[in-house]
């Protein structure tokens, strides 16, 4: 399998959740390399933007930002390694994350598996961008889908970032929250018509103000909250990024 690399191993960390249904938890989180989807303001672009890829990110142009190499930033190991660095956290919630975790969903379903042999009730969140439909085996271990939607702020054309069959199968599930990142009105004009036009309910969005550090976070809070509040939305803070603005592995 495919991880994300951080110095000398895979990007495999102990924190707590900072976004959706499950912030303030305490969890492991295991980044997977590789995404079939390019954002331009993607804050893990160590996943997919390496060198000789054509995809652009806000960051070109910025001093010191250059395209990754791939080599330098994937961790090739098998599910049991994986799943044994995990354990060693001893925590009862993993959550799968990337890059797209659900290229990968042999691998991860393995991984699933050892772990849940050792720590039978573990929860398991999966952190997708809903454009891959999960297999029945893989969805029956998850415990929570934590589904991010990109609006067209991502700079991805809808054909890419919609499928309707696969976010018509996340709205059906009850296992499946919707959480998106709102910078201006005219994102939560366009989360609203994919509420209504995906069936997605209400009671299970949720919108985070955008932001890299919390004084970002702090310009859209307050509106962004009232929003929530006027259509039946649920207001969700990004904890991590209070905590620790935009640093990888924490």
């Amino acid at each position: 399998m495919k991880l994300a690399r951080l110095g000398d191993g895979p990007e495999i960390f102990h924190t707590i959740q900072g976004e959706g249904i499950s912030a303030g938890c305490p969890a492991v989180f295991v980044r997977a390399s590789r995404c079939n989807l390019h954002c331009v303001w993607c804050d893990t672009d160590h996943t997919w933007n390496f060198e000789g890829t054509p995809w652009k990110h806000e960051k070109d142009g910025s001093p010191g930002y250059t395209k990754h190499r791939k080599a330098e930033l994937t961790y090739e190991t098998t599910p049991a390694d994986a799943a044994r660095r995990v354990l060693a956290f001893d925590c009862p919630r993993v959550v799968l994350t990337g890059g797209e975790p659900l290229l990968q969903q042999d691998a991860f379903l393995e991984l699933i598996r050892i772990v849940r042999a050792a720590v039978p009730d573990c929860v398991v969140e999966v952190e997708t961008n809903g454009t891959i439909l999960p297999g029945d085996t893989f969805a029956a271990e998850v415990s929570q889908f934590n589904v991010s939607p990109k609006l067209a702020n991502s700079g991805m054309s809808a054909a890419l970032r919609l499928v309707p069959a696969v976010l018509a199968w996340f709205a059906a599930s009850p296992m499946a929250w919707f959480k998106f990142v709102v910078a201006s009105p005219a994102d939560l004009d366009e989360v609203l018509a994919l509420s209504a036009d995906h069936a997605i309910p209400r009671a299970r969005i949720l919108l985070m103000p955008e932001g890299r550090n919390a004084a970002a976070l702090d310009r859209h809070a307050a509106w962004l909250a009232d929003a929530c509040r006027d259509h039946g939305l649920r207001f969700a803070d990004r904890l991590h990024v209070r905590l620790w603005g935009d640093r990888r592995g924490v």
